[in-house]
């Protein structure tokens, strides 16, 4: 009996091992739900995760780059930085507000048509914040000089984007629901996508040389544009860029052939007058707000 229980005492473990190992899983297991309900309770986990999200809709090419920027500008929601308190200044906060703006405007191409409806839909809510001095809502003020910057951001010339911004501004202080705001950017933004594919255009037809177009050549280009946007019922913005992706090397060849076959003498067209007649030619489609 006495070597039986000998050997017993050999193969027990030490005092206390059970409890005290018993003691430090359930401390560790504590230590990790309250870290995650932490968390939870300040708002880590939902905003990562939206910052997750955003990074899956905008797919960008910098996916950290992207992340920086994003929670750069959520700083702006921050009371400090004008959220619930305005911080010094009227104009100070109206430049934040427009910056975030634009920020969530750019997450998204207007192609990716969900994403950047929603995107739409939070860049409205943030420059529709209200204030101690400000009520909630979004004015013609903030909404026009949005879609300037939106142009000049675009690096448009101004004269191509003029008669666009006449059509979809709004009065000063007229107050503007969110289905104007998104027609309006919408607008922009296909705009400059279709200077940007006419100016590629006419990088094709323009003498490297001269930096000028022959105008024969230019204006068979421009005639068979209007065609086939005049052929085109929709009147979505952009739909327009299909209506001009349906130039096939078949219809401008014709066309550049009809117009270098001419005898007339033809002064040269520039690309500023190029792109200026082609955004018109958009614009004349647009309709205005109101």
């Amino acid at each position: 009996m006495a070597a039986v229980e000998k050997r017993r005492q050999a193969v027990a473990p030490p005092a206390g091992f059970t409890d005290s190992g018993r003691q430090s899983v359930s401390r560790a297991v504590g230590a990790a739900e309250s870290e995650e309900d932490f968390l939870r309770q300040v708002g880590v986990t939902e905003m990562l995760r939206a910052a997750l999200l955003k990074v899956l809709e905008a797919r960008p090419e910098e996916p950290i780059a992207f992340l920086a920027h994003y929670f750069e500008n959520m700083g702006l929601r921050s009371p400090v930085n004008g959220g619930a308190g305005e911080p010094p200044g009227q104009l100070l906060l109206q430049q934040q507000r427009l910056g975030r703006a634009l920020w969530h405007l750019r997450l998204a191409h207007h192609s990716q048509r969900a994403a950047f409806n929603n995107n739409v839909s939070v860049a409205y809510e943030c420059l529709s914040a209200g204030g101690r001095r400000k009520r909630p809502g979004l004015d013609g003020r903030t909404y026009s000089e949005l879609l300037r910057r939106i142009c000049r951001d675009g690096q448009a010339p101004e004269e191509v984007v003029a008669p666009l911004l006449r059509k979809v501004q709004c009065r000063d202080h007229e107050a503007v629901p969110l289905s104007v705001f998104r027609a309006g950017t919408l607008t922009c933004f296909v705009l400059l996508e279709f200077v940007a594919r006419a100016g590629a255009l006419f990088q094709l037809l323009e003498d490297p040389a001269a930096a000028v177009a022959d105008r024969r050549v230019g204006q068979a280009v421009l005639d068979t544009l209007e065609g086939a946007l005049q052929a085109s019922d929709a009147a979505a913005p952009a739909r327009f860029l299909e209506a001009g992706s349906r130039l096939g090397p078949d219809s401008l060849a014709l066309a550049l052939d009809r117009a270098v076959g001419g005898r007339r003498p033809s002064a040269p067209m520039t690309r500023e007058e190029f792109l200026e007649r082609a955004a018109a030619l958009f614009i004349a489609k647009v309709k205005p707000v109101g």
